[in-house]
């Protein structure tokens, strides 16, 4: 894992710093969509960042409605466990295939970006890191929901704190990974860089 400042740290972090900006800066989010070299495997890899978020904000929103009282703590349960499970395997998932292979494979295709594949990398430690700590938060909560009424809401404000944290860190790191990521591969094309269909 890669050393970094407190400024670049994930907890901490508000953007990429300038220096590793140069290509989002020559293509733009808004311009993504439309471009020529957004191949199949970028489309791709923006859907499993989409369906990330959607998955935390779906999540998030189902403790929210249990916590309101709007969902009894069976039923939550069988709801919940079934999509954390989900979301957590596929994340785990995706981050290994970047560090195994697509990280190593855009650093060496654009070595003024390698700082930013270490960043992204140190990200994915401390994601995993968070994600242990959801996962355990996540089974006590399950666990109270078959005890009484205090240690149950005792139980979801721990683990909504926690899914919180993961959440707003997660969505950091999804967006600078595609500020590096997606202008390389219009820059260059997928064909080019090894990563076509």
């Amino acid at each position: 894992m890669t050393d970094l400042t407190e400024d670049l740290r994930l907890e901490n972090r508000s953007r990429l710093p300038d220096d590793l900006r140069f290509l989002v800066e020559k293509y733009p989010r808004e311009e993504w969509r439309q471009h020529a070299n957004l191949g199949e495997m970028a489309q791709f890899w923006l859907q499993r960042h989409d369906m990330f978020r959607e998955l935390s904000t779906l999540l998030q929103s189902g403790v929210g409605e249990y916590r309101e009282g709007r969902l009894e703590p069976a039923a939550f349960a069988r709801w919940f466990g079934p999509r954390l499970r989900f979301f957590l395997q596929q994340l785990h998932g995706h981050h290994q295939t970047e560090d195994m292979h697509y990280f190593p494979l855009f650093a060496k295709a654009e070595r003024r970006l390698e700082r930013g594949f270490n960043i992204l990398d140190s990200d994915h430690h401390v994601i995993h890191e968070a994600l242990e700590r959801n996962s355990h938060k996540a089974r006590a909560f399950l666990l109270a929901l078959q005890q009484d009424a205090d240690r149950q809401r005792f139980a979801a404000d721990a683990y909504a704190d926690e899914n919180a944290g993961l959440i707003a860190m997660l969505d950091r790191h999804l967006s600078d990974e595609e500020d590096l990521i997606i202008p390389l591969i219009l820059d260059r094309g997928e064909d080019t860089l090894g990563v076509a269909g």
